[in-house]
């Protein structure tokens, strides 16, 4: 079977995700800098097989897609061409970074800034992920 990967794409730094290979659970992989992301996802897909990603789609309070979303495009273009038997989902990320930082503060990590920030792309990676499950779950 194959995993579902969700990523929280920013400008400095991108969350990761994965579900376990019956894609029932998401759970935060990594983040890294985003001008090194291709390269590890190469990497991933050779050690995983990885069927879908999910990446979120950035909106205003209003429901207006932000700037960044125009780097997303370009960031999807490539992926296409590079691995074009992978399925690419939208799914709206407002409000994921905001209940990661809630998370974390209500957790007992007291990491430093920078590595704080990190965490939060992981874990709003892991949210959308798991959103995603939860939305194209049928049942029995």
């Amino acid at each position: 079977m194959a995993q579902s990967m969700a990523l929280d794409f920013g400008i400095k730094r991108t969350g990761i995700a994965v579900t376990d290979d019956m894609k029932m659970i998401a759970s935060g992989l990594k983040t890294v800098e985003t001008k090194d992301l291709m390269a590890f996802m190469k990497h991933y897909f050779n050690q995983h097989k990885v069927d879908e990603i999910v990446i979120g789609q950035p909106k205003h309070v209003d429901g207006t897609l932000m700037t960044l979303e125009r780097n997303i495009l370009f960031f999807i273009e490539d992926f296409k061409t590079l691995f074009p038997d992978i399925k690419v989902h939208r799914i709206d990320e407002r409000f994921t970074s905001k209940m990661a930082s809630q998370h974390i503060s209500k957790s007992s990590l007291k990491k430093k800034s920078k590595q704080q920030k990190g965490l939060i792309d992981e874990i709003s990676a892991t949210l959308l992920l798991q959103d995603f499950l939860n939305q194209n779950t049928t049942m029995f």
